[in-house]
């Protein structure tokens, strides 16, 4: 299923036991039940799904899951997240063999790369495989922008379809189409711009908050769709307290801890992470379930 790069794509958790390893059959159920709720695609072992935290054997093994219980109903996306181009490439290759449909490809993790670098990276990646490539653009967390001109040196790289735009500056959108037209395909990545990006011209949006509310997530969408700005604009401001959250450096913990309380995942991460705890923890579950208490489609159901 080739990504349309439209709607809401979550991007999902990975879900471990206790012992920390993989919960196959738990990060399955927590996916089967983002499709059942409406999402138009799915991240698969991004950010939120700790892909750093994963060994290769571990990355193939969940992909391979993910792929059987979405069996095609969505596009299955994958985070292309190493430390280097090599092995960027490599698993490129293998994320087609596992059933993958397109990559979100990151730049190398740790090395602060020059902007030639930059291009070659993603370059290399695209080359090692056929899918539809889409560039993940976060300066804040990976201290590197993919800015024009590493966009003009990438245009001609036919499968590069596509920018997660996470930087959180709106401006970018209007930049991006201005100086590329609709070469490249724009999603909004930053869940408390969101909107933001969607008015200014991308056409989807890759969510952290989504996992744990994922009904409120594809009725902000069907609502700008639609031209309903006064139905988007409610549901964004009672969303943007939850929002912010994928902003911080604890948007893993905190993503975790809001699908825990909504019955739709379990806390647990992998170490150098720790669950929220203290003050922190209290003040995001406060949060959590101010928002279950007073969500839109509650209202709109009562009505």
């Amino acid at each position: 299923m080739t990504p349309t790069w439209q709607g809401v794509y979550p991007a999902a958790t990975t879900q471990f036991k206790e012992d920390l390893s993989i919960d196959l059959a738990q990060s399955q159920r927590v996916i089967d039940n983002l499709i059942k709720d409406g999402v138009h695609g799915i991240i698969a072992m991004g950010t939120c799904g700790e892909n750093n935290s994963l060994d290769p054997v571990e990355k193939q093994t969940l992909l391979r899951a993910i792929v059987e219980v979405v069996a095609g109903r969505v596009p299955v996306v994958t985070g292309v997240s190493e430390f280097d181009t090599r092995r960027a490439a490599a698993f490129a290759k293998d994320a087609k063999k596992a059933g993958a449909d397109g990559l979100m490809v990151l730049p190398a993790m740790v090395y602060v790369p020059t902007e030639e670098e930059l291009i070659m990276h993603f370059r290399t990646v695209a080359q090692a495989t056929d899918l539809p490539v889409m560039l993940y653009n976060n300066p804040p967390a990976y201290r590197v922008n993919i800015g024009v001109k590493v966009l003009e040196g990438l245009r001609d790289v036919p499968n590069i379809v596509a920018v997660k735009e996470s930087a959180p500056d709106p401006r970018r959108f209007t930049d991006l189409i201005n100086a590329f037209g609709d070469r490249y395909t724009l999603m909004a990545g930053l869940d408390d711009v969101a909107l933001e990006g969607l008015l200014l011209g991308a056409t989807g949006w890759v969510s952290g908050l989504t996992s744990a509310f994922p009904r409120e997530s594809t009725q902000l969408i069907e609502a700008v769709n639609a031209g309903d700005l006064d139905r988007a604009r409610a549901i964004y401001r009672w969303f943007m307290p939850l929002l912010h959250l994928d902003a911080e450096h604890d948007l893993v913990q905190s993503i975790k801890l809001a699908e825990t309380i909504m019955g739709r995942g379990s806390e647990r991460v992998r170490p150098p992470r720790l669950p929220l705890a203290g003050e922190r923890r209290r003040e995001v579950t406060a949060m959590v379930e101010r928002a279950a208490a007073t969500r839109p489609t509650l209202r709109a159901s009562a009505a």
